[in-house]
């Protein structure tokens, strides 16, 4: 299969500063191991500091940080370490699989998703401004489809839409651009319970077009994309990535 930063200049992100919140795994480390191959400085966070150890020892190219994005003054602290800011992406997630009907599971986990991406977006803010930079954030095939197993994720993924275009809105005054990636069904420790169940992951497969699953530098590409000046005229859109699974 072709490289799919390939289709990019190898330095696009030359003398730019990504901040990847969620970056030590997952669709999150796709994208900040893309940002620094296109030539950006780049800082990831991840929820511990062993996940960031682990991350480091695979990939010194890139900064790990741990950030408890449900610690306000723990992401100011982490975006006021950075002398300038061009893209903030907002990778931090997590899932909860059926217990997430009990309410303080829920709300945990509306905490991270969504809320934590609250934060980062407004303490970023003034950064971006003074940088014309973006936002992407991570919105989820769960942002257009209830999820039985997952109301706390599935709320959580809706309203990731909803905050983008909100502050896409709010922010075009100050040449701020604020989109979203929505993933379809990715290959990432979040669907491995998925992938490894053969009867749950062939529905899955039968209503994707393309029939397998997605990759997270196939995520990466897209987020790359809006982040991009190809994109200097896109804001407000939630772009899926998701092998034509909308579609049918």
């Amino acid at each position: 299969m072709t490289d799919v930063l390939d289709a990019y200049a190898p330095h696009l992100f030359a003398g730019r500063t990504i901040l990847v919140t969620g970056g030590s795994s997952g669709i999150g480390l796709g994208c900040a191991l893309a940002f620094r191959r296109l030539g950006g400085t780049v800082i990831a966070t991840g929820a511990t500091a062993a996940e960031c150890e682990r991350a480091a020892s695979a990939h010194a190219e890139v900064t790990f940080e741990p950030l408890d994005v449900r610690d306000a003054d723990a992401v100011a602290t982490v975006i006021a370490g950075q002398p300038r800011l061009d893209v903030l992406v907002n990778a931090a997630g997590v899932i909860r699989r059926d217990h997430e009907h009990d309410p303080d599971v829920f709300a945990d986990v509306l905490a991270i998703n969504l809320t934590g991406t609250m934060r980062a977006c407004a303490a970023a803010k003034s950064k971006l401004a003074e940088t014309g930079g973006c936002v992407v954030n991570v919105a989820s095939m769960l942002s257009f489809f209830g999820g039985p197993r997952v109301p706390g994720y599935s709320a959580s993924k809706g309203g990731i839409a909803q905050l983008t275009k909100s502050l896409a809105a709010a922010w075009a005054g100050e040449n701020i651009r604020v989109n979203a990636v929505a993933p379809g069904w990715i290959a990432t420790p979040l669907t491995q319970e998925l992938q490894n169940d053969p009867e749950r992951s062939k529905p899955i497969l039968a209503r994707t077009p393309l029939g397998r699953w997605g990759q997270t530098d196939e995520v990466a590409a897209g987020v790359v994309f809006l982040a991009s000046p190809a994109a200097r005229f896109v804001t407000g859109t939630i772009l899926p990535v998701d092998g034509g699974y909308l579609a049918v």
